[in-house]
């Protein structure tokens, strides 16, 4: 009986758990602008910045630029996936051809996106296709090197036996290493998807956008709206926390049998 009482205990409590980190940070806030820590033409308080978002929500003068940064997230990503997930399988099944291109990946891996935008300008303008190909990128190799890494670390008794069993190479690689990656592969897309935004963002202030969350944060601090530069941040860091939510949801669903 107390083991139940216990279970649903730690059921319940766990929403609450969750609510700890948002509301110490918003207390936290608080103090730091009635205590003037920081000086409030500096940090406007949780009141105010709560107050301005809720009223871009109602209005819905924040939906166009939320919706055209999703957009090019978005686009960002499907071309990541759809281009990364097939080569680190590719590159994880073979040894030989996955410590020939180790360097690059991982050269480019621990090169900043935001210093190519030089290059991905170069090539593609100043334009939509330049922010979208230089985030496609940055998540691109996240996606590689996960799915490339959940595929070297298969479960090699599962292999062993499709192989007793007579499954061919590409059998093996399409129904047993593809399936044994998937729980490392999400974790490549719910991290992607987030390089994705964060290139988005920096993009859209520091290319140039006629709208976006990025060209809404720069638009406010050059005309020094802190209180509604801050609101259209804590916007974006739910709208990214959502977002990983969902992949969160759809992995649960999908791999079920992870560490089974």
């Amino acid at each position: 009986m107390s083991t139940t009482r216990f279970a649903w205990r730690a059921r319940f409590a766990r929403p609450g758990l969750g609510l700890v980190g948002p509301i110490a940070l918003i207390v936290l806030w608080s103090l730091a602008h009635a205590s003037h820590w920081v000086s409030p033409r500096l940090l406007p308080g949780p009141a105010e910045t709560f107050g301005a978002l809720w009223s871009d929500v109602i209005q819905g003068t924040l939906w166009p630029d939320l919706w055209a940064t999703a957009l090019r997230t978005g686009d960002a990503f499907v071309i990541a996936a759809a281009a990364g997930i097939p080569l680190g399988v590719v590159l994880g099944s073979s040894p030989v051809v996955y410590r020939s291109a180790a360097f690059l990946i991982d050269f480019f891996r621990s090169t900043p996106a935001t210093a190519m935008f030089p290059l991905f300008l170069l090539v593609f303008g100043i334009g939509e296709g330049s922010k979208i190909a230089v985030a496609a990128f940055s998540a691109w190799l996240v996606i590689v090197f996960n799915t490339a890494y959940g595929v070297m670390n298969a479960r090699k008794t599962r292999i062993l036996a499709a192989r007793v069993m007579g499954a061919s190479n590409a059998r093996v690689l399409r129904d047993v290493m593809f399936f044994e990656s998937l729980p490392q592969t999400f974790v490549g897309l719910r991290l992607g998807v987030s390089y994705a935004l964060v290139v988005i963002i920096v993009a859209e202030m520091f290319i140039g956008s006629s709208d976006g969350m990025g060209r809404r944060i720069i638009d406010a601090e050059q005309v020094y709206d802190l209180t509604q530069m801050y609101a259209t941040i804590i916007a974006m860091g739910c709208a990214g926390y959502a977002v990983n939510l969902g992949f969160l949801a759809l992995e649960r669903y999908f791999v079920k049998w992870a560490g089974k």
